[in-house]
């Protein structure tokens, strides 16, 4: 795989780990070591031994705005964007597997608990099987409609599991939004909110056509 390709689509960890994850065929148990103290409380366990499939799960937002990025363009002609200066944007969770799987969700509204349960039973009715979803600890994730959803009978099949405090870089879901970002909409100037929308899924349709750059997430956080 090209590394240039790989490192736009995600940031390396920092921190000292040793994983190994599980989640698409062929793939190894995840086991999480060198994290301190409040780290995970080892999912490599229930992952193996109930033979789950593990997702990372983020959430982020998209403006009309572009990322500006290089072009190809002659020396002295610099090109000019030219975008609406609005705060209007959307809203998208998605998660991400090691197999190199992708699922989104997109809303104009900012994310609540109803949203955050929607995407679960989202990621029950496409993924078979038992699920462990490793994510942060915003409020949005144990807030009580999720352990309402979870005592009515959605945690026979579903485990959450909490990343460490101010950690963005053991997520892989954040390399996918880095590749969305940097990579697929780099200059893209969206005049509305609903052509945003549009540009946003065919590049998540182009992201979840090439499995490789997820994977390489994983890979650039030391997991795999």
């Amino acid at each position: 795989m090209d590394r240039t390709e790989a490192g736009s689509a995600c940031q390396s960890a920092r921190r000292g780990r040793d994983c190994r994850l599980a989640g698409g065929a062929g793939t190894q148990p995840v086991r999480w070591t060198g994290l301190g103290s409040g780290a995970l409380a080892c999912p490599s366990s229930k992952a193996e031994g109930e033979e789950r499939t593990i997702i990372f799960v983020d959430e982020a937002a998209f403006y009309p705005l572009p990322f500006v990025a290089r072009t190809y363009a002659p020396c002295g002609q610099t090109p000019v964007l030219r975008a609406p200066l609005t705060h209007d944007h959307l809203s998208v969770i998605s998660g991400v597997t090691p197999g190199g799987r992708l699922f989104t969700h997109i809303q104009t509204e900012a994310f609540r608990g109803p949203a955050i349960v929607a995407f679960l039973g989202q990621l029950q009715r496409q993924i078979r099987g038992k699920l462990l979803v490793i994510w942060d600890g915003a409020s949005i994730h144990h807030g009580e409609m999720v352990k309402q959803y979870l005592a009515g009978g959605a945690a026979a099949r579903l485990h959450l599991e909490r990343l460490p405090g101010y950690a963005p870089e053991l997520n892989p879901d954040a390399g996918a939004w880095n590749q969305l970002k940097r990579v697929e909409l780099k200059n893209r100037c969206c005049q509305t909110v609903a052509e945003l929308r549009w540009e946003l899924g065919l590049a998540i349709r182009r992201l979840q056509r090439r499995s490789h750059l997820i994977t390489a997430c994983f890979r650039q956080c030391g997991y795999v």
